[in-house]
C-alpha cells in the first residue's frame, strides 16, 4: 500500500500543472458519478462522502487560483468554483441526482477547456 501512494503522489508531482488540473476534473467527475450510483442505490451516507470528496477537489482548484496573473479568468473560476460548492450541498441535501450531473457537466466543459490549453 505504501509503494503504491508513493507511485501515485510521484505521477501527480512529475505532471504539468495543466495536466494536473485535468486530473483533479478528472477526480471530481469520477467522485460525482460515484454519488449518483450511491443516491440510485440508496446509500446516503456513502454518496454524501463521494460528493464531499468532490467538493474538496473543487476547493482546492479554488485555492490554487493565481488570481494576480488570472486575471478575470480567476474572478469567474473562483465564482464557478464557489457556484458548484454550493449546488452540490443543496443537491446533497435534496438527494438530488439531476443537479449532480449538471455539476458533473461543467466540470467536464471545463476539464476540455484545461484539455485545449494543455495541448496547445
Amino acid at each position: 500500500m505504501k509503494e503504491i501512494l508513493a507511485y501515485q503522489e510521484n505521477r501527480v508531482m512529475t505532471q504539468t500543472p495543466g495536466r494536473v488540473v485535468t486530473m483533479l476534473y478528472e477526480g471530481a467527475v469520477k467522485f460525482l458519478k460515484q454519488a449518483i450510483r450511491e443516491l440510485e442505490a440508496g446509500q446516503f451516507i456513502e454518496k454524501g462522502k463521494s460528493i464531499s470528496r468532490a467538493v474538496d477537489i473543487i476547493q482546492e482548484l479554488n485555492v490554487t487560483l493565481n488570481m494576480e496573473a488570472g486575471g478575470e479568468i480567476a474572478r469567474n473560476l473562483r465564482q464557478l468554483y464557489a457556484f458548484m460548492q454550493e449546488h452540490l450541498f443543496q443537491a446533497n441535501m435534496r438527494k438530488d441526482a439531476d443537479m449532480i450531473r449538471q455539476t458533473i457537466k461543467l466540470l467536464e466543459e471545463l476539464n476540455e477547456g484545461w484539455k485545449a490549453v494543455a495541448a496547445g
